[in-house]
């Protein structure tokens, strides 16, 4: 298979454009044909003139690839080597919706041939591709597991908005069905992986090793942001702490903040039901998860009480939200927790308005019912810096004080303005 596809004799198809498979496609296409499917026509429209919806991509990284981008499934019938890169979410009851991904095994299934390799990048529970995707592989192609074709599974590490780590500098991890696979799934990821292959011993370890990697980050997140509500009863500044406990050479360098967006917002919840299959409770898990999807109430209720004690009548308060988007300096507005914020403040009947230097206007309406401001307006009681954009981090605070009422309130839910803000009333996680 490695051979083949280095010598351009096979093609690799990845199926699922987002901000993790277009990066991979394109990557590829460097070195090797690819088609690039997408189930969206209006998207891949746009890859075919150079843009990338996620907007993480300029139009230079589509110049001189050997790609196609289609959404008609009969253009894979020619590829042999299939990457599935699509969203694993959680549903309303934070369970996981293995839609999106059982789908495109349908859509690969349907014209899987013999020989073929299906490589799965998407976030799932340890068993999963074995156990949810490869029947499906098989029924959809009337073709056996391993005797007929191979699969493996090598999770996606990408991380938007960050222009270091890049999908080339990261070390991949990947796996097989058996030797010969994992071998040559290998081989084939090290075409454009710079920094390395990790070949994994099992498919399960592999997806064990994913899942856990955003459960980490959840559960020491949580941790940060306990101790910022302990902290914030004690009148102490975590981030000040944090800098001082910092100072230790073993001290993991974890802050407090809203914990969204489609991976450690998402990710621990797959876990979590693996283990209640199991008939096991996480208990260290599932009290990580309660604490990060409280914070959004937890900073709202912190706004409410602020503008009380300034003796505002809370009903005719008007509160500026600065930033919509999971995360500083990205697009994407997917499992965003600022709306648990703005939910709360509703309960208040607190009149907001939110702006964002990045998020799409349509998008939020349409996900959110909220309505994003083109700019601030007015003078506002509290102003919530909730996402960190590049737009906003080195604003002054005679920018807040113009925009605020008489003892107006910043509230720095990550501490970028910490040290910086004199005259306002100041507060930060």
């Amino acid at each position: 298979m490695y051979n083949s596809i280095i010598n351009k004799e096979k093609k690799i198809s990845v199926i699922g454009l987002g901000y993790v498979g277009l990066p991979i496609a394109l990557e590829f296409a460097k070195h090797v044909k690819v088609v690039g499917f997408d189930i969206k026509p209006e998207r891949v429209e746009m890859m075919k003139k150079g843009i990338d919806p996620s907007n993480e991509l300029s139009s230079e990284d589509f110049e001189n690839r050997d790609i196609i981008f289609t959404a008609n499934p009969e253009d894979l019938k020619n590829c042999h080597f299939h990457i599935v890169a699509v969203p694993t979410p959680i549903d309303e009851h934070n369970l996981p919706d293995l839609t999106p991904v059982l789908k495109a095994s349908e859509t690969v299934g349907r014209i899987l041939k013999k020989g073929d390799y299906v490589v799965y990048e998407s976030t799932v529970y340890p068993g999963c591709t074995e156990e949810d995707c490869i029947p499906v592989l098989e029924q959809m192609s009337g073709l056996k597991f391993i005797e007929d074709f191979k699969v493996g599974f090598s999770p996606e590490r990408i991380n938007p908005g960050d222009k270091v780590h890049t999908l080339t500098s990261i070390v991949k991890v990947s796996s097989g069905c058996d030797a010969e696979s994992a071998e040559d799934i290998a081989k084939t990821y090290e075409i454009i992986i710079k920094a390395g292959v990790h070949r994994a011993s099992s498919i399960k370890v592999a997806e064990a090793a994913k899942i856990i990697e955003n459960t980490q980050r959840d559960v020491n997140i949580a941790l940060m942001n306990e101790l910022s509500i302990i902290f914030d009863h004690m009148h102490i500044n975590t981030f000040e702490v944090l800098e001082a406990s910092g100072t230790k050479w073993n001290f993991l360098n974890f802050i407090p903040g809203l914990v969204g967006g489609h991976c450690i917002g998402v990710d621990p919840y797959y876990l979590l039901h693996k283990a209640k299959e199991l008939g096991y409770h996480a208990r260290m898990i599932n009290s990580g998860r309660a604490i990060n999807d409280g914070m959004g109430a937890y900073v709202a209720s912190k706004v409410v009480k602020l503008i009380i004690s300034k003796k505002k009548e809370i009903t005719k308060a008007r509160v500026l939200v600065m930033g919509m988007t999971f995360k500083e300096d990205v697009t994407d507005i997917r499992n965003s927790r600022v709306i648990d914020i703005l939910d709360e403040l509703k309960k208040y009947n607190v009149h907001y308005d939110v702006v964002d230097a990045y998020a799409d206007v349509a998008e939020v309406k349409k996900e959110y019912d909220v309505e994003l401001s083109a700019k601030p307006e007015g003078k506002y009681d509290a102003i919530i810096v909730a996402v960190n954009h590049k737009p906003y981090v080195n604003l002054t605070e005679s920018y807040f004080k113009d925009l605020s009422n008489e003892n107006g309130i910043l509230i720095d839910i990550k501490g970028v303005f910490r040290n910086k803000i004199k005259d306002l009333t100041y507060w930060s996680l």
